[in-house]
C-alpha cells in the first residue's frame, strides 16, 4: 500500500478501530544523571513490563497523593533481609502506610537487625562445592542461607533472649491477645532496646509502626521463628493469642475509609488477608498495585491477578491497577522512589 492506496490502486480506508491506541511506541531514552522518576517516565514510552511499572508509578503516586486514601500494605517474602527494610519503615513513618499486613519472618528479620544483628553479603561461588555440599558447610559453620544473603545462628538466640525478656512477658499477664498487639509490643520493645544500647542500625518497621500508630498484621505469625517462640512461651506461661481479634479493626479500616488503596509485595497470606477485608466491607479497593514473581498461569494466588479480584469485589469497577511480574528487590525501590519524586517528598 502507497500514498493511501492499495495494491490494486483502490483508495484505503482506515477500519474503525475500537481496541486500538494512536499512541505510538516512542522509544525510551536514557542520559547520565537522570533520575528515577525521569527513568520511569521513559519506560513510559515503551511496552512489555518497563509500559508496567510506568503504570505502577501513575498509580501508586495517585495513591498516595490522595489524602483521603487508606493505604494498605502487604509484604511477603524475604524482604526484610534483602534489604528492603528501611524502605518500608520510611514510608511508614512518612505517613504513606495505614495498615502492613505481613509475615512472621520479616518481623522476625526486622528484630534481629533493631536488636544488633546483621544478614550478610557471602561467596556463593565454590567451584570446588555443589550446591548440597555448599549448604552442608554452611550448616556446620552455622550459618542460614536465604538465597544469596547469610545469617549466623547466633543472631536467633539474641532474638530468643530479647523476645522472652522484653515482649513476651506483659502480654502473659492478659487473657489473651490479639496478634496485632503482639507486634505492637514488639515494636515498642524493638525501639527501646535499640536506643537503650545505641545500635546503629534503625529500629526497623515494627518500631516505626508502633511510634506511628500503623497496625501490623501478621495472619500467620505462627509459621515464623517469631511464632515458633511465642508458642514455646506459652508452654511456661499463660500468654494466649486470639487469632480472630484483629479481623474487626481491619475490617473497620477498610469500611470507613473514603477511599482505599493497596500495594501488594509478594503473594501468599497477606496478600490475600489484605484483599479479602473488602469482601465484608461496603467498598472496595480503589487503587491496587501488585509487584509479584508468580505469572497467572500457574493458578497460585501469588500470581493472581488484580483484575481477577475485580471479579470478587475486592477491586472497584472503576479501580486503577496493575500488576507487575518481577523481584520485587528490584521493583519495589524503583516505583517507591519515582512516586515520592513525583510528589515532592
Amino acid at each position: 500500500m502507497t500514498d493511501d492506496h492499495d495494491a490494486e490502486g483502490n483508495e484505503y480506508e482506515e477500519p474503525e478501530r475500537t481496541t486500538f491506541d494512536h499512541d505510538p511506541i516512542g522509544h525510551s531514552h536514557v542520559w547520565a544523571g537522570m533520575s528515577v522518576g525521569e527513568l520511569a517516565d521513559q519506560y513510559g514510552h515503551a511496552g512489555i513490563g518497563a509500559a508496567g511499572v510506568h503504570e505502577a508509578v501513575d498509580i501508586y503516586t495517585e495513591m498516595l497523593a490522595d489524602d483521603d486514601c487508606t493505604v494498605f500494605m502487604s509484604l511477603a517474602g524475604a524482604m526484610v533481609p534483602t534489604g528492603m527494610r528501611q524502605i518500608v519503615a520510611d514510608l511508614i513513618r512518612d505517613g504513606h502506610v495505614d495498615a502492613l499486613i505481613t509475615t512472621g519472618a520479616n518481623l522476625t528479620h526486622d528484630a534481629i537487625e533493631a536488636i544488633g544483628g546483621k544478614h550478610h553479603h557471602g561467596d556463593h561461588e565454590h567451584p570446588d562445592l555443589d550446591e548440597r555440599e555448599f549448604d552442608e558447610q554452611l550448616r556446620d559453620e552455622q550459618v542460614d542461607r536465604i538465597y544469596n544473603v547469610y545469617l549466623p545462628q547466633e543472631y536467633f538466640s539474641l532474638l530468643e533472649s530479647h523476645l522472652r525478656d522484653n515482649v513476651f512477658p506483659p502480654l502473659a499477664e492478659q487473657d489473651s491477645v490479639g496478634i496485632a498487639e503482639l507486634c505492637a509490643e514488639l515494636g515498642k520493645a524493638n525501639a527501646e532496646r535499640n536506643e537503650a544500647e545505641g545500635i546503629e542500625e534503625d529500629a526497623g518497621i515494627a518500631a516505626a509502626a508502633y511510634e506511628n500508630d500503623v497496625p501490623i498484621y501478621c495472619p500467620a505469625v505462627q509459621d515464623s521463628v517469631f511464632g515458633l517462640q511465642a508458642w514455646m512461651y506459652s508452654q511456661i506461661s499463660d500468654l494466649t493469642l486470639d487469632a480472630l481479634a484483629d479481623m474487626t479493626p481491619l475490617t473497620d479500616l477498610a469500611y470507613d475509609a473514603d477511599t482505599a488503596g493497596c500495594l501488594l509485595v509478594g503473594g501468599g497470606v497477606p496478600k490475600n488477608f489484605t484483599l479479602q477485608t473488602m469482601l465484608v466491607t461496603p467498598g472496595a479497593y480503589d487503587y491496587g498495585v501488585q509487584i509479584t514473581m508468580d505469572s497467572s498461569s500457574t493458578g497460585g494466588l501469588s500470581g493472581a491477578t488484580l483484575d481477577e479480584a475485580r471479579s470478587w469485589g475486592k477491586l472497584t469497577k472503576e479501580a486503577r491497577n496493575v500488576t507487575v511480574l518481577g523481584d520485587a528487590t528490584v521493583h519495589l525501590p524503583l516505583i517507591v522512589a519515582a512516586a515520592r519524586e513525583r510528589l515532592g517528598k
